[in-house]
């Protein structure tokens, strides 16, 4: 059949309008989109220059989020970030005559589904079970067991979404609003080109002073560095040995980790979570290291912690303080994100008795107007058999996971994927940390006492699950469009190589052993990671492996990420003046600096927006954008230049 829309629509152009499909009946939806929103092969959509520059992006992005990942624990995602970009730097490029068309809005499209999976989809792996393993073993990977672990991962990702994709957003219309941001986005780019190139310009310069910050602390033979080798200043107060004043229990608030924050790229990242979840982890802070980390101090706790091999030193310190704090703050976070998953039981409900429908075709009767343009099952079946077959082989030779296990891991990552990309479409939120847990929980159960697989096991349900929410959200835009899903998934897959390809060696330059990560770390304390780490050590070591103080805490910890949703769910106007569970447990894995700079960013974006709404709107997620993107790009280039001894 022809893969032409039919005359009535322009395919130039975007409909100014998506139907509402959902008061028609399920069984027409497809035809009905396919007849008035589809725009056929004449518009240029999958296209070298798109495929290129979605992959060049997204593999500076991947480092970007690889850097930020270890960091802070969040994963920051790329796709209107990328749109902006490459529409800006594709009309640099025509106004310099170095190309000569535009890039056609499904151009940027399938570029920015490139970029997303390039730049999202592989670097949670790396922040989240191999970071952990990391911890936990104290030896990184061989290089090509994490290259083919990661991009088999996030494969499997886009081949468990094939099935999905018609049920949840052809004929259910789920609503997967992050996609629907991007198709909006798409559209005021190509309808208002000098609006967009405002936020691009803003994105570039805040890219630039990011880099330059970032620099200037880090940079060898940078101006920093000459400050602080200037014996006339040596005694003055500078960025880099910025600390509170004063004492707390007869020691410097230094030892406690009570250092002011410095880090630009912390308060942009503020700017972006909100107020709300940046005051959280400001009380968390104060909370831990003001009240708790003295009070631990004087009780000796840290010491009987050192005997028992838990700390390297038993002098009070941050990291002491962190390696304490993040058993609190993990219980939080994995007890806050199980309930309120909980809650989605409708979601959940409706994930399983749908799942059935997921291969079933949209028109049984007669012929399937998308059977040209839609991902065919086969490539599902011979994906998953690829990727799954690939991420059994590695767990089996690498892990010793025995193959029924590893075959189980991979249906529990198919049935699990399905239900969080249901709670991406309905709510945005991909339950990413949950879905992990509950397959930790089970091969803790399974196969106890072997942490190692406890953790790969759960990576794969994990990674799969990003994968597949990521492709879904991307295939979202494409359908509002009228794209063709076919080469849009096509597009994901390549994406998945580009990051593959770049994210891995760098992985081995900013983590090059188990001294650069974790909560004793000053390079990356990588909290999405320790608490990988903390559920396995527990599933496999028992609770009386622990400080009686660290049980009292998880138990607290546990109990706060409990009522703080319950409280949410009963009284919804309560919700403004609760804390957020997972910024108070995050707070206890990161270090109190790192919280006041998330609260800073917060209280000024909030302040911007107060006195000027419509400019807050235009740059506050383009400036902060730029900023973590130019810090961590320039923090990845003093670690590749220090690795080859550049400098």
């Amino acid at each position: 059949m022809s893969h032409e829309a039919p005359h009535a629509v322009d395919a130039s152009q975007p409909p100014k309008e998506f139907p509402n499909l959902l008061h028609i009946p399920e069984e027409d939806r497809e035809r009905v989109w396919f007849e008035t929103v589809y725009r056929g092969d004449s518009v240029a959509q999958l296209t070298p220059r798109a495929v290129i520059m979605g992959m060049v992006l997204g593999g500076v992005m991947s480092l970007s989020n690889l850097y930020v990942g270890l960091k802070t624990g969040w994963g920051l995602g790329v796709a209107i970030t990328s749109c902006i970009l490459s529409y800006a730097l594709w009309e640099t490029f025509l106004k310099l005559g170095l190309a000569k068309t535009p890039m056609t809005d499904l151009e940027n499209n399938c570029m920015q589904s490139t970029a997303s999976s390039a730049g999202y989809s592989t670097g949670g792996t790396m922040v989240s079970a191999i970071a952990a393993y990391l911890i936990i073993t104290k030896h990184n990977l061989p290089f090509w067991v994490l290259f083919f672990w990661t991009a088999f991962l996030a494969l499997l990702g886009v081949a468990i979404a094939v099935p999905m994709k018609r049920q949840m957003i052809n004929r259910e219309q789920l609503t997967f609003p992050s996609g629907i941001a991007a198709a909006e986005t798409l559209r005021s780019l190509h309808a208002a080109g000098a609006e967009s190139m405002l936020k691009a310009r803003a994105l570039f310069r805040a890219m630039g002073a990011g880099a330059a910050i970032k620099w200037f602390i880090e940079g060898q033979g940078s101006l920093m560095a000459k400050l602080h080798a200037a014996p006339w200043l040596q005694k003055l107060v500078i960025p880099g040995d910025l600390h509170l004043p004063g004492t707390l229990a007869g020691k410097p608030a230094a030892a406690f980790g009570l250092a002011l924050p410095i880090d630009p790229m912390m308060m942009a990242a503020g700017a972006i979570v909100g107020l709300r979840t940046s005051v959280s982890m400001a009380v968390g802070a104060v909370f831990l290291y003001g009240l708790m980390g003295p009070l631990l101090d004087s009780q000796g706790i840290f010491r009987e912690m050192h005997a028992l091999g838990a700390l390297a030193t038993p002098a009070v310190s941050a990291g002491a303080i962190r390696k304490w704090g993040l058993w609190a703050g993990s219980s939080m976070m994995v007890s806050a994100g199980l309930t309120s998953f909980a809650f989605q039981w409708r979601s959940i409900a409706r994930a399983f008795g749908g799942l059935a429908k997921v291969f079933q075709k949209g028109e049984p009767k007669g012929v399937d107007p998308l059977e040209a343009i839609e991902v065919p099952t086969s490539w599902f079946l011979i994906g998953t058999a690829v990727a799954g077959g690939g991420c059994i082989v590695i767990m089996h030779s690498t892990w010793g996971v025995p193959y029924h296990w590893g075959v189980v891991s991979i249906a529990f990552a198919f049935v699990l994927s399905f239900v969080a990309c249901r709670a991406t479409g309905e709510t945005d939120i991909t339950p990413i940390g949950a879905m992990g847990k509950i397959t930790q929980l089970f091969y803790g159960v399974t196969m106890p006492q072997n942490a190692i697989a406890n953790l790969m096991t759960a990576g794969v349900t994990a990674g799969a699950a990003s994968s597949s929410a990521d492709l879904l959200t991307d295939l979202k835009s494409g359908y509002l469009l009228g794209a063709n899903p076919r080469k849009q998934t096509i597009a994901q897959a390549l994406g998945i190589i580009a990051g593959t390809l770049v994210v891995v060696p760098v992985w081995y330059v900013l983590v090059p052993d188990a001294s650069a990560i974790g909560s004793e770390s000053k390079n990356f304390p990588a909290p999405a990671a320790e608490v990988w780490a903390a559920v396995a050590r527990l599933l496999s070591n028992g609770v009386s492996s622990l400080h009686p103080t660290i049980l009292m805490g998880m138990a607290a910890g546990a109990a706060v990420g409990i009522v703080i949703p319950i409280v949410e769910k009963a009284v919804p106007k309560a919700r403004n003046y609760l804390p957020s569970a997972t910024g108070l447990g995050l707070s206890f894995v990161i270090g109190f600096a790192d919280s006041m700079a998330f609260l800073i960013g917060a209280v000024a974006a909030a302040l911007y927006a107060r006195r000027s709404p419509a400019d807050a709107e235009r740059y506050v997620v383009p400036v902060s954008s730029g900023i973590i993107a130019g810090e961590s790009i320039m923090g990845i280039v003093i670690a590749l230049l220090g690795a080859f001894k550049i400098f």
